[in-house]
């Protein structure tokens, strides 16, 4: 398996590709329209897109992504807040921001089996209401529920930081160390959040 990170370019989240056999791949959180375009860089085709939750910045390539072919998935009950250009006017005016919908949605403890991956769905709420993290082999793709040092801010529509504390520590107990690829920042491991992370405590 195979893990591509592109970084954003201005305020965005981080997106990832994930391929088991280096040409047909997963987009976890396609940032920006660019998205496709590096994944073109790379050799890729973006069967499917997940979502860890529906905010403008980690939205802004689902549809270019979608209008090449992928199918574009998240936690059920998420996708009224991805479709919905939410947060746009609070950071910008939302303009790179092409409409798209979704195609299906996951639930918590799913076991997606596809492109020879097994991508495991966990429920996350706290950063929104539908917050999802996947985790494919040893890797966990957190979005904004865990960062490196840090863990996402729980004020903005739908956020609940009882729910956040509770989703940390829920991923926390998870057996064993993972590789963690958050939606900002750098890259970290779970048991380096268990020992180090001052905002929410193992």
């Amino acid at each position: 398996m195979q893990v591509h990170k592109i970084y954003p370019s201005g305020f965005a989240s981080n997106t990832y590709f994930v391929t088991e056999d280096g040409k047909n791949a997963v987009c976890i959180d396609p940032a920006q329209p660019r998205a496709l375009e590096e994944a073109e860089r790379l050799g890729l085709n973006i069967r499917y897109v997940l979502l860890t939750h529906g905010h403008f910045d980690h939205i802004g390539g689902a549809s270019a992504l979608q209008k090449a072919g992928a199918k574009v998935g998240c936690l059920a009950g998420e996708e009224r807040l991805a479709v919905a250009d939410n947060l746009a006017d609070l950071f910008g005016d939302g303009s790179e921001i092409e409409p798209f919908f979704v195609d299906f949605t996951v639930k918590n403890g799913e076991i997606l089996d596809i492109l020879d991956l097994k991508i495991q769905v966990m429920a996350t709420p706290g950063h929104t209401a539908g917050g999802a993290c996947y985790l494919v082999g040893n890797c966990i793709f957190t979005g904004d529920t865990l960062f490196q040092g840090s863990v996402g801010r729980c004020d903005l529509p739908t956020g609940d930081a009882d729910k956040l504390e509770e989703s940390v520590k829920k991923l926390y107990a998870l057996d064993g160390d993972y590789e963690v690829y958050a939606g900002h920042g750098g890259d970290t491991t779970l048991e380096n959040e268990r020992k180090y992370n001052g905002a929410i405590r193992a």
